[in-house]
């Protein structure tokens, strides 16, 4: 196979199909939501505290806009991996999401409407000759609601050619010293306690210029990635099942070394986890990541995406929610690196019908080398003093 050897061919036949998935079989348990917020280091008591959440606007614990994702059986990724590609792998390249409204409630039940959108070919420093793939997964509610909609972006390509070139094979695990992990739970307090300290209240008088405080996650381990996989309920045993139609997710091209047995998991479900075996074992096992062209453990990408949500809803608070977001993912986290989350309001515009204010603001996302991970633009529709949120 030469560098140029990347047929796409059977992607094509999958653009604008209506795609199957899983769904999940029970309704969202608060238990859900908690352990969701745990897995995510959100300790905002909305979303875990009956008592505090039965004194905000919603009377009631919910889920914060992050949580989409996770009534879904693939990060929502599933439509921007189809197309048998021999010897590829994936990594998620950015996501862009849509709200239209409704909240998420423990109760709530979801099904799912996916479709492949688009794709292109280029050439990396990372593995030569790249497909990015776009797909849409739409969040339906019980009621038939409109939740939200996803557009993911996946990054496919060749695992020899990005073991071959190690553009981040070089890269070495931090070190921490105990003066600098003091200095690092001291900045996820003083994070912490912006949102605490607004509690309740309605986030008013945002201008342009204005910063979001600096939100710190980390250092990543090998445990704490673990704790982010299990508290997506796919990853639990028979928490989904299949809601008809096609779908090659499973014949995507995936390494033998990164393929799920789902015959194997009738006799031992580990055996379609994902995590133990398949596609996402490099996420905690060395020798898997760097099958794939990764140095080490390296966290998801999905709950980058979550991570910079759930920085905008904690900032804007319960009477304001995130519109729209459009981020992209440029580095991994990996293991023993911490992420820092920064933002800036760069404008402030009345929304059309509304008359309510619209803060766009520009996030980035980098590790404690400043090295970029993410970045992007959100609208964040914010409070008045009178009006709710609509």
């Amino acid at each position: 196979m030469t560098d140029q050897d990347f047929d796409t061919s059977d992607v094509d036949r999958w653009i604008g199909v209506p795609l199957g998935g899983g769904e999940l079989k029970d309704p969202i348990h608060p238990n859900d939501v908690r352990r969701w917020a745990q897995g995510m280091q959100n300790p905002n008591p909305l979303h875990y505290d009956e008592e505090y959440a039965l004194e905000s606007r919603f009377g009631e614990l919910y889920a914060p806009q992050s949580f989409a994702v996770c009534t879904d059986d693939s990060h929502g990724a599933a439509p921007a991996i189809q197309g048998h590609i021999p010897g590829t792998h994936m990594l998620f390249g950015g996501d862009e999401w849509w709200f239209f409204g409704p909240r998420i409630y423990p109760g709530d039940s979801f099904r799912q409407e996916r479709m492949l959108f688009d794709y292109k070919l280029t050439t990396t420093k990372f593995a030569g000759p790249t497909m990015f793939s776009r797909g849409d997964t739409t969040y339906v509610n019980q009621r038939g609601e409109i939740v939200c909609k996803q557009r993911s972006t996946s990054i496919r390509y060749r695992a020899d050619l990005a073991r071959e070139k190690g553009q981040f094979m070089e890269d070495q695990a931090a070190s921490w010293s105990d003066d600098e992990l003091q200095a690092l739970e001291k900045q996820k307090f003083d994070y912490y306690q912006s949102f605490l300290e607004l509690g309740h209240e309605r986030r008013l008088f945002v201008k342009a210029g204005d910063t979001l405080p600096t939100r710190p996650i980390g250092p990543h381990s090998v445990a704490s990635f673990t704790t982010e996989w299990r508290s997506y309920p796919f990853s639990v045993w028979g928490t989904f099942r299949p809601s008809g139609g096609p779908t090659s997710l499973w014949n995507a091209g995936w390494l033998p070394e990164m393929s799920r047995d789902l015959e194997g998991a009738k006799v031992d479900p580990a055996y379609a986890d994902g995590l133990y075996y398949g596609p996402s074992r490099g996420h905690v096992q060395d020798r898997y990541a760097q099958l794939i062209g990764m140095p080490r453990g390296y966290g998801y990408g999905a709950s980058m995406g979550a991570w910079i949500l759930d920085y905008l809803t904690n900032w804007v608070g319960e009477w304001g929610r995130v519109l729209h977001s459009q981020m992209s993912y440029r580095s991994p986290a990996l293991v023993g690196d911490a992420t820092f989350l920064n933002a800036k309001v760069t404008d402030v515009q009345a929304q059309r019908g509304t008359g309510l204010p619209i803060a766009t603001v520009e996030v980035v996302m980098t590790n404690q080398k400043d090295a970029l991970l993410a970045s992007g633009e959100a609208e964040v529709q914010l409070p008045t003093e009178t009006a709710p949120e609509q």
